[in-house]
């Protein structure tokens, strides 16, 4: 399938037999040094992918996936405000072209260039960041039409503003609140600037989905909200969070003020394609209170129904083409075939449904290095976590598994093991 010509874009996303086989690179990008170790976060250093990206892209090319999300270092093409080196995204982008692939651009996954002061909270940040999409996408107008402005912004305020992992490092409530309405209003911004440079780009927004639950009565009202929260990045951005949306209160009491929330109301920007990251072991969330009363959070690993439920809370909230945009699982090569071939079959009863899925990306092409790397001492190989279809040894060579066939035999074979697009009747998902 070649990349998708103008103005059919959006109609062929939904035609019966369409359908994206993808794959992609981790690139979280975390460019502000830890304050102990020193280290910083660049996938692409760590797994050598910016020596290696010809050889990787070609990696793609052999599995025949059309598609390809492909994540651009903004710190490394505007490493200063008034400085711009385009290697890291012109060749890269050219090479997966070159190949029949189209690339679906990551423009931002975590992290920003370190010259932004307060990161996501420098009041310049959603100027800055379309203006750094809007020169990307004139250099391929015409010829890519697909890009993610943020990826996950629910994780980068949790991160950044919950946690204090991430630049700016807040801690609290309020801190997410503050960086989730800097993420949206950036959203917003570059859509705007996407659109204006070329309005056959599709906007694909992807997040994190995870499935809150609890068993115990008194946490119910928390879990309600949790799940609410999976959706507010979406909700912002496409305008739908006024005075009568669930978290409408709860974000006032956090400092989240009536202009803010008006300014995303009066920006909204409706969802084109919308991406859905999870994984088995990690996006079924429990809630729980431990033997101190302090609430925490498990994860039980689940591979059963999760797509079909995820995917339905979607469908039924946004009823646009939905993509699997992140999925992969860690462990065995049997656990991750067994997965794959279990993601097919839920994508399949799915499409039978009329549930518009469009497309499916296995993430991480390789292994990546898990985030603790940062602000721990020990080496990239004692952190490698395999979820690929290609394993990383410990020199970083990339070392096939059979998952590669598998994909490939997948990719080829287009929307046959997924079966045709049925006829959906009304907002009802049938099935």
């Amino acid at each position: 399938m070649a990349p998708l010509p103008p103005r059919s874009r959006l109609a062929d996303l939904t035609a019966p037999d369409s359908f994206w086989w993808a794959t992609g690179i981790e690139d979280t990008f975390i460019t502000a040094p830890h304050p102990r170790t020193g280290r910083i976060l660049d996938e692409y250093e760590l797994t050598d992918h910016y020596r290696r990206w010809r050889s990787d892209l070609d990696l793609m090319r052999g599995l025949g996936v059309p598609a390809a999300r492909y994540g651009v270092p903004w710190h490394r093409i505007q490493p200063a405000r008034d400085r711009w080196d385009w290697r890291h995204a012109d060749e890269p982008l050219e090479h997966l072209l070159d190949a029949g692939i189209a690339p679906q651009v990551d423009l931002v996954h975590y992290g920003l260039p370190g010259w932004i002061e307060g990161a996501y909270l420098n009041p310049d940040y959603p100027r800055l960041v379309a203006d750094f999409a809007g020169r990307l996408a004139e250099r391929f107008r015409g010829r890519i039409f697909w890009y993610t402005p943020l990826n996950e912004p629910r994780i980068t305020a949790w991160y950044c503003g919950r946690l204090g992992w991430w630049p700016p490092y807040g801690r609290s409530w309020r801190g997410f609140v503050a960086v989730m309405l800097a993420v949206a209003a950036g959203i917003q911004a570059v859509a705007r600037r996407l659109h204006e440079v070329d309005p056959e780009i599709v906007l694909y927004h992807v997040d994190a989905t995870d499935l809150y639950e609890t068993e115990d009565p008194a946490l119910e009202e928390e879990a309600e909200r949790r799940r609410n929260l999976v959706f507010l990045a979406l909700d912002l951005v496409a305008g739908r969070v006024d005075d009568a949306h669930p978290l409408s209160g709860w974000l006032r009491a956090r400092g989240a003020s009536d202009a803010a929330l008006r300014a995303c109301l009066d920006a909204a920007v409706p969802p084109e394609v919308v991406g859905l990251n999870l994984y088995p072991l990690f996006s079924r969330k429990r809630l729980l209170r431990d033997r101190s009363g302090r609430l925490r959070v498990r994860m039980p690993y689940t591979e059963e129904g999760l797509i079909e439920r995820v995917t339905r809370t979607y469908a039924d909230r946004y009823p646009v083409p939905l993509m699997v945009s992140e999925a992969a699982t860690s462990g065995s090569v049997a656990r991750r075939l067994r997965w794959l071939d279990r993601s097919v079959e839920s994508l399949r009863a799915l499409r039978s449904a009329g549930v518009p899925m469009v497309g499916y990306t296995w993430w991480p092409m390789f292994a990546l290095v898990t985030w603790a790397w940062r602000q721990g001492r020990r080496d990239v190989a004692d952190h490698l976590l395999q979820m690929g279809l290609w394993d990383l040894d410990a020199n970083l060579n990339r070392i096939g598994t059979p998952l590669v066939e598998r994909y490939r035999a997948l990719a080829m074979a287009g929307s046959g093991p997924v079966g045709p697009l049925a006829a959906r009747i009304g907002s009802t998902i049938r099935g």
